[in-house]
């Protein structure tokens, strides 16, 4: 018998006081019975630090032709791609031509780092990528406070990015890979 899904609901609160974005999001999200609880938290964070009103989480763990999160315009075409882990630098020159932005939110310590080293050369020759490598002091802080229900504060000002719930406040700092997350 398969596993089934976890679910977890987030109420999140976004002020990107950079971006001028200033909006409360509530989100469904599926935690696949294969994921694991980093992975969910780094897909959450990539959701905040990148939020719009058409950014929406999607099948990348059971679709090989979609991210795990992404905008489309009106039109269909997809303007924002994001990959949550390490993927394959072939999947992210398909998806590079797909969409006009791509993204990747990295994570796991030594093995992000084996995996920047050893695709760097590849990945750096992809005109519209931006990488970021969330460590993992960050990413076990978000795990901390991560429940099935809950609500969250994510505070964005000068290139600094603060979450939050309603008893700890977890700083995020991301290395920097390739490009910037700014637009």
């Amino acid at each position: 018998m398969s596993s089934r899904s976890t679910v977890l609901k987030a109420r999140l609160h976004i002020a990107d006081i950079d971006r001028g974005y200033y909006a409360d999001h509530i989100l469904t999200l599926a935690r696949h019975p294969s994921e694991t609880d980093e992975r969910v938290v780094v897909r959450l964070l990539a959701f905040m630090l990148n939020a719009d009103a058409s950014l929406a989480f999607a099948n990348g763990l059971t679709h090989e032709d979609e991210p795990d999160l992404w905008c489309k315009d009106r039109t269909g075409d997809v303007s924002l791609w994001i990959e949550v882990g390490l993927p394959d630098p072939k999947r992210v020159r398909k998806a590079a031509i797909r969409a006009r932005r791509t993204m990747i939110y990295s994570y796991g310590g030594r093995s992000a780092k084996v995996w920047w080293d050893a695709n760097q050369q590849k990945l750096e020759a992809i005109q519209n990528l931006t990488i970021a490598e969330v460590p993992t002091s960050v990413s076990q802080a978000l795990v901390a406070i991560v429940q099935r229900a809950m609500e969250l504060n994510c505070t964005i000002q000068d290139g600094q990015v603060w979450i939050a719930d309603d008893k700890v406040s977890v700083p995020v700092t991301l290395e920097m890979r390739k490009g910037s997350l700014s637009p």
